[in-house]
């Protein structure tokens, strides 16, 4: 399970209080701009036992940018998650803005010392229902795409003019679904099990 963040802190009490509920680990992908105006909400997570990840510092389309302006925005948000307070919560791993990759950037962002780690689905709840989505769509994106080793993509915050976090409502029902089928949500940070860093 991941969570981007990058707007604001909505829905966040109700996604950390059902992952804790259910014992479940997650990984929060937050922006630099985002842990600035919320090093609260870093140091939660990181205190809630959950990892925290590199999303770019103000999360810009990295195609339009140049290779110094893709390094700055990886360099920017690494100091701002910890100047937040993020410790040993914060991983090596790296999220594209947008998802949006190449091989050539992510060799950039893999000389930078991290790795990419992107997704099997988006619930897409970031939309809002302002956007087309309910909570029921996000639950269906959700469970089609689960299979063993899948990455759920969701959201903290909302965008302007959004009035719900769609993902903060949906989260219950996925991790309910999840177990039911006999699956078992595991850390991202067990991938670094013998990795030299």
């Amino acid at each position: 399970m991941t969570f981007n963040a990058a707007w604001n802190d909505a829905g966040l009490d109700v996604i950390l209080g059902e992952l804790a509920r259910r014992h479940t680990p997650a990984t929060f992908f937050l922006t630099g701009d985002f842990a600035d105006r919320y090093p609260e909400v870093v140091r939660r997570v990181a205190a809630a036992g959950h990892g925290l990840g590199n999303h770019s510092y103000s999360h810009p389309y990295f195609e339009d940018l140049t290779a110094d302006g893709r390094r700055r925005e990886v360099q920017a948000a690494d100091r701002a998650l910890r100047a937040a307070g993020a410790g040993g919560a914060l991983t090596p791993f790296f999220r594209f803005p947008y998802s949006e990759t190449s091989p050539a950037q992510i060799r950039e962002v893999n000389e930078l010392g991290f790795a990419d780690i992107e997704f099997t689905t988006d619930t897409n709840g970031w939309m809002g229902t302002e956007g087309g989505m309910s909570v029921d769509r996000a639950v269906r994106r959700a469970l089609d795409a689960l299979c063993p080793g899948a990455i759920v993509q969701m959201h903290v915050g909302t965008t302007e003019g959004q009035s719900e976090v769609i993902d903060a409502k949906a989260l219950p029902r996925i991790l309910g679904a999840i177990a039911a089928r006999g699956y078992r949500v595991i850390d991202l940070r067990t991938l670094l099990a013998g990795v030299s860093l």
